[in-house]
Protein backbone atom coordinates (compact mmCIF):
# COMPACT_ATOMS: atom_id res chain seq x y z
CA UNK A 1 0.00 0.00 0.00
CA UNK A 2 1.09 3.85 -0.48
CA UNK A 3 0.20 6.57 1.34
CA UNK A 4 0.63 10.15 -0.20
CA UNK A 5 0.33 12.82 1.40
CA UNK A 6 -0.20 16.40 -0.41
CA UNK A 7 -2.17 19.86 -0.17
CA UNK A 8 -4.61 20.84 -2.49
CA UNK A 9 -3.39 24.58 -4.07
CA UNK A 10 -6.24 26.23 -3.91
CA UNK A 11 -6.60 25.33 -0.02
CA UNK A 12 -3.29 27.10 0.74
CA UNK A 13 -3.72 29.98 -1.12
CA UNK A 14 -7.16 30.75 0.49
CA UNK A 15 -5.31 30.20 3.48
CA UNK A 16 -2.22 31.88 2.68
CA UNK A 17 -4.95 35.44 1.69
CA UNK A 18 -6.91 34.93 4.94
CA UNK A 19 -3.51 35.47 6.71
CA UNK A 20 -2.50 38.21 4.87
CA UNK A 21 -5.99 39.92 5.50
CA UNK A 22 -5.72 38.98 9.31
CA UNK A 23 -2.43 41.17 9.39
CA UNK A 24 -3.72 43.52 7.03
CA UNK A 25 -6.98 44.22 9.35
CA UNK A 26 -4.66 44.52 12.55
CA UNK A 27 -2.37 46.78 11.05
CA UNK A 28 -5.47 49.21 10.33
CA UNK A 29 -6.65 48.98 13.61
CA UNK A 30 -3.74 49.71 15.12
CA UNK A 31 -3.14 53.06 12.95
CA UNK A 32 -6.74 54.10 13.39
CA UNK A 33 -6.57 53.42 17.78
CA UNK A 34 -2.93 55.37 17.07
CA UNK A 35 -4.63 58.19 14.84
CA UNK A 36 -8.11 58.32 17.20
CA UNK A 37 -5.78 58.93 20.15
CA UNK A 38 -2.95 61.07 18.86
CA UNK A 39 -5.92 63.42 17.83
CA UNK A 40 -7.74 63.79 20.97
CA UNK A 41 -4.16 64.47 22.60
CA UNK A 42 -3.89 67.00 20.32
CA UNK A 43 -7.21 68.80 21.91
CA UNK A 44 -5.32 68.82 25.12
CA UNK A 45 -8.51 67.40 27.29
CA UNK A 46 -7.53 66.72 30.64
CA UNK A 47 -10.03 64.46 32.57
CA UNK A 48 -11.62 66.73 35.55
CA UNK A 49 -10.37 66.22 38.86
CA UNK A 50 -13.24 65.23 40.51
CA UNK A 51 -14.33 62.17 37.90
CA UNK A 52 -13.91 58.46 39.16
CA UNK A 53 -11.40 57.46 37.33
CA UNK A 54 -8.39 59.01 35.37
CA UNK A 55 -8.53 62.87 37.38
CA UNK A 56 -5.83 65.29 36.28
CA UNK A 57 -4.86 62.73 32.89
CA UNK A 58 -4.77 63.64 29.39
CA UNK A 59 -7.98 62.11 27.64
CA UNK A 60 -6.22 59.82 24.84
CA UNK A 61 -7.85 56.60 26.08
CA UNK A 62 -11.17 55.12 25.39
CA UNK A 63 -11.71 54.93 29.26
CA UNK A 64 -10.44 58.67 30.06
CA UNK A 65 -13.44 59.88 27.12
CA UNK A 66 -15.73 57.93 28.92
CA UNK A 67 -14.81 59.22 32.40
CA UNK A 68 -14.69 62.77 31.14
CA UNK A 69 -18.29 62.43 29.08
CA UNK A 70 -19.91 61.37 32.64
CA UNK A 71 -18.23 64.26 34.67
CA UNK A 72 -19.25 66.70 31.86
CA UNK A 73 -23.02 65.11 32.53
CA UNK A 74 -22.73 65.31 36.35
CA UNK A 75 -21.52 68.93 36.00
CA UNK A 76 -24.13 69.87 33.49
CA UNK A 77 -26.96 68.18 35.66
CA UNK A 78 -25.41 70.23 38.87
CA UNK A 79 -25.65 73.58 36.70
CA UNK A 80 -29.50 72.91 36.03
CA UNK A 81 -30.66 71.24 39.28
CA UNK A 82 -31.17 67.99 37.09
CA UNK A 83 -33.01 69.27 34.62
CA UNK A 84 -31.68 68.44 30.87
CA UNK A 85 -31.86 70.34 27.52
CA UNK A 86 -35.37 69.06 27.27
CA UNK A 87 -36.34 70.10 30.36
CA UNK A 88 -35.10 73.16 30.55
CA UNK A 89 -37.26 76.23 29.49
CA UNK A 90 -36.63 77.76 25.48
CA UNK A 91 -35.76 81.43 27.25
CA UNK A 92 -33.15 80.14 30.35
CA UNK A 93 -29.87 80.80 29.57
CA UNK A 94 -28.52 77.78 31.03
CA UNK A 95 -29.73 75.90 28.20
CA UNK A 96 -26.47 76.69 26.35
CA UNK A 97 -24.17 75.37 28.59
CA UNK A 98 -26.07 71.76 28.50
CA UNK A 99 -26.22 71.90 24.95
CA UNK A 100 -22.06 72.51 24.57
CA UNK A 101 -21.90 69.68 27.26
CA UNK A 102 -24.31 67.29 25.31
CA UNK A 103 -22.10 68.13 22.22
CA UNK A 104 -18.67 67.47 24.29
CA UNK A 105 -20.04 64.46 25.60
CA UNK A 106 -21.50 63.55 21.91
CA UNK A 107 -17.79 63.67 20.94
CA UNK A 108 -15.97 61.95 23.11
CA UNK A 109 -18.46 58.96 22.70
CA UNK A 110 -18.04 59.06 19.18
CA UNK A 111 -13.89 58.98 19.80
CA UNK A 112 -15.15 55.63 22.54
CA UNK A 113 -16.91 54.29 19.75
CA UNK A 114 -14.31 54.70 17.14
CA UNK A 115 -11.73 52.61 19.73
CA UNK A 116 -13.83 50.16 20.14
CA UNK A 117 -14.54 49.66 16.41
CA UNK A 118 -10.63 49.77 16.17
CA UNK A 119 -9.98 47.04 18.84
CA UNK A 120 -13.09 45.05 16.99
CA UNK A 121 -10.75 45.60 13.87
CA UNK A 122 -7.91 44.10 15.61
CA UNK A 123 -9.75 40.77 16.77
CA UNK A 124 -11.26 39.85 13.49
CA UNK A 125 -7.35 40.28 11.82
CA UNK A 126 -6.30 38.12 14.42
CA UNK A 127 -9.38 35.18 13.91
CA UNK A 128 -8.67 35.58 10.24
CA UNK A 129 -4.92 34.70 11.09
CA UNK A 130 -5.95 31.85 13.26
CA UNK A 131 -8.44 30.79 10.64
CA UNK A 132 -5.44 30.64 7.24
CA UNK A 133 -3.57 29.00 9.80
CA UNK A 134 -5.83 26.25 10.21
CA UNK A 135 -6.77 26.33 6.47
CA UNK A 136 -3.32 25.61 5.55
CA UNK A 137 -3.01 22.65 8.07
CA UNK A 138 -5.76 21.26 8.22
CA UNK A 139 -6.13 21.39 4.03
CA UNK A 140 -3.26 18.50 4.13
CA UNK A 141 -5.08 15.03 2.82
CA UNK A 142 -3.52 11.88 2.77
CA UNK A 143 -4.19 9.65 -0.33
CA UNK A 144 -3.83 5.96 0.63
CA UNK A 145 -3.37 3.19 -2.26
CA UNK A 146 -5.42 0.30 -1.49
CA UNK A 147 -4.96 -1.44 -4.70
CA UNK A 148 -3.60 -5.03 -3.96
CA UNK A 149 -0.18 -5.51 -5.04
CA UNK A 150 0.37 -7.49 -8.35
CA UNK A 151 2.18 -10.36 -7.78
CA UNK A 152 4.98 -11.17 -10.15
CA UNK A 153 3.72 -14.47 -12.36
CA UNK A 154 5.53 -17.57 -11.14
CA UNK A 155 8.22 -18.69 -12.99
CA UNK A 156 7.53 -21.94 -14.29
Amino acid sequence: MTTTTGQPKSVRVLGLLTIIFGIIFIIAGGITWGAVASNLAAEQITVSEDAQAFGGQLVDTPWEAWFQADIINTHALEATDGQTYAQLDQDDERRGTVMTASFLRASLFTSVVAFGVALLVVGIGVVFILIGWALRKVGTTTYADTTAPVAPDPVV
